[in-house]
């Protein structure tokens, strides 16, 4: 059985110092995949993009700067709860989102509830599909080799 939540939060998309426009953002956690939380941003004339990474990096990045590679999340505001920047980098391309953490607060406790963090590796559903998945991996090999 599939379970997931999903919210949509407004967003600023912060294209310089001066030039910003909110947009809205699909954030999606599903038990099929219970250790990534997905971010689909709705950029204007652009076609959806959707990012994946790790729940607990969220989780983290709501309260202190957290991430290494292409993911960073910080408060934007040192030792205050208000709003939590969001940078994704795509090789020199970068990208970065201002978000209230009281909206991804919320998306997140409603994400521990479906499944509390730390018990990821307890749903039988993700152990099946990862090994499927490892299957299908080594097939590939096997057949390109």
């Amino acid at each position: 059985m599939r379970e997931s939540v999903q919210a949509e939060v407004m967003m600023s998309f912060l294209v310089s110092e001066e030039l910003s426009f909110r947009i809205p953002v699909e954030l999606c956690y599903e038990t099929c995949d219970p250790y990534a939380v997905r971010l689909t941003f709705h950029l204007p004339g652009d076609a959806p993009v959707t990012w994946a990474f790790g729940r607990e990096l969220l989780v983290d990045g709501v309260g202190r700067p957290c991430g290494d590679g292409d993911v960073h999340i910080a408060p934007a505001e040192p030792d205050t709860f208000g709003d939590v920047l969001i940078r994704l980098q795509v090789g020199g391309d970068r990208a970065v989102f201002r978000s209230g953490a009281a909206p991804l607060v919320a998306f997140l406790d409603r994400t521990d509830k479906l499944v509390p963090l730390g018990q990821e590796g307890s749903l039988a559903d993700f152990d099946a599909h990862l090994e499927e998945a490892l299957d299908r991996i080594l097939a590939e090999e096997q057949s390109a080799g």
